[in-house]
This record gives C-alpha cells, sequence and structure tokens, in this order.
C-alpha cells in the first residue's frame, strides 16, 4: 500500500532570519493556489524580536494580493474549489474572529454571491495549540505564533508535537547552528524540509516528495525510491551441490 495525504506545514523562524525571504516565503507559501495544497503553508513561528518588523509588511502584502478569474494572469488568488470548501474555511475564520486565543490580522471577509471567494487571512494565535495551528484548513488561511527569542529549541520541540501531521516545513535562519539544531529536532515532522525557502514548489523528477505520520507512507514521489514501493521482493538461493545426509560433520565425534 502506498499512500499521501494531508499536511499543517510550517515554516518557523530564527532570530537571524531574512525578515523579506520570510515574509514572502509566508504569502507565497499560504496563498498561492488559494492554499489549497497539501504543501501550503499553514502555521507560522516567529520570535518576538522580529514581530514588529515583520507584521506591517505582512499584512500589507497580504492585504494587497490581487484576487479574481485565475485566467488573468495578474491574479494571484481565485476562488476555493466547492461550496464545502468554502463552509469549512470560512467556519475556520469565524471562530477565530469570535476567540479570546486568536485575533484575525489580515484578511478574514468572504463571499459566495459569484463563486466561492475567500480573501487570504492571517490569524494570530494567543495559545500555540490553538485550532488552526494544529488541523489542516485547505484554504487561504496562515496561522502565526510570536514566540520568545530565548525559546528556539523549546519552539522546534512545539512545531514537532503540535500536528499529527509530517509533509512539508521550513526553517529560516542565517546562524548555521540554529538550522543544525532545527534539522535535527524535526527530523521526523516534514519529509520534505525547506531551509530559507517556502515550503511548497516541489517538481516531481527534480525534487522527490512524500511525508510520514498522518501525511501518509512517504513513498517519495519522483524518485526511484518510490518504485520499491510498487514491486514485491523474491529471494532466490539455488544449490548446485546439495547435501544428502542430514548430518553435520560436527555429529561424528572425536
Amino acid at each position: 500500500m502506498v499512500g499521501e495525504t494531508g499536511g499543517k506545514d510550517f515554516i518557523v523562524a530564527h532570530r537571524s532570519a531574512d525578515v523579506d525571504a520570510l515574509r514572502t516565503a509566508i504569502v507565497r507559501g499560504a496563498f498561492e493556489y488559494q492554499g489549497q495544497k497539501c504543501s501550503a503553508a499553514s502555521r507560522v513561528y516567529v520570535p518576538e524580536s522580529m514581530w514588529s518588523e515583520l507584521r506591517g509588511p505582512l499584512i500589507e502584502n497580504t492585504e494587497g494580493l490581487a484576487m479574481g478569474d485565475p485566467t488573468d494572469f495578474s491574479t494571484f488568488v481565485g476562488a476555493v474549489i466547492d461550496r464545502h470548501a468554502y463552509d469549512k474555511i470560512k467556519g475556520y475564520i469565524d471562530r477565530a474572529g469570535a476567540s479570546d486565543d486568536a485575533e484575525i490580522i489580515a484578511g478574514g471577509a468572504c463571499d459566495d454571491s459569484k463563486g466561492y471567494f475567500i480573501r487570504p487571512t492571517i490569524i494570530l494565535a494567543r495559545d500555540a495549540a490553538y485550532e488552526s495551528m494544529r488541523e489542516e484548513i485547505f484554504g487561504p488561511v496562515v496561522t502565526l505564533y510570536v514566540y520568545p527569542d530565548d525559546a528556539w529549541s523549546d519552539t522546534l520541540k512545539r512545531v514537532d508535537s503540535t500536528s499529527p501531521y509530517a509533509l512539508t516545513g521550513a526553517v529560516f535562519a542565517t546562524d548555521r547552528r540554529a538550522i543544525r539544531e532545527a534539522l535535527d529536532t524535526l527530523r521526523n515532522s516534514a519529509g520534505n524540509f525547506y531551509i530559507n525557502d517556502k515550503p511548497t514548489g516541489a517538481v516531481v523528477g527534480q525534487q522527490p516528495f512524500g511525508g510520514a505520520r498522518a501525511s501518509g507512507t512517504n513513498d517519495k514521489a519522483g524518485s526511484p525510491l518510490n518504485l520499491l514501493r510498487w514491486v514485491s521482493a523474491r529471494s532466490i538461493k539455488e544449490t548446485f551441490v546439495p547435501p544428502t545426509d542430514y548430518r553435520y560433520p560436527y555429529m561424528e565425534g572425536k
């Protein structure tokens, strides 16, 4: 059996990260294809020292994304796929707007008068275990949590334990020690792990793709490794000089 299911894909930023690169990765990673892809960035962890610099430009970029007909190449975000998706995604947004543990800081508007349009939405979670930090939404919604700078190691452990999925994830840092620690701590958190890049965009045949845990059987489509999943292994032994007596030489005694 082979399988790939969903993801609750993360971006975790260290205080040494490039703020502009991080902002671009969040916007592209979360909102391309309306967030309707298994690898879309869905939860983001940002250090306190960076948040004041990131917040304004991130909101401005998000609010400025063009929505409309996807055949118009100036459009960045189209409609979500159907009524079921629209209702599900809107439910997360509505609950966040009414929650004491979360705040909508960008987007949040929904319109189903013609098609199923949802503005790209950023939720700021006060609780790192808030539902939209844990559950797959599959839409243009990303939830962000701000952590204390000195809690880097604990935050990595939180990233690992918050979601049952393990499809894609990204770390943003220029400190190589921080990157090394993230690689070690998050080794089982993402089948496709990105360093200073958005956690989306794997090209079949160039970057093998797949995740484990609740994300599937990590078959790495796009690589020779995947072929092993589709065969049944058989070992063959042929003996040219078979024994003709059950007794072993050591049984003959002295």
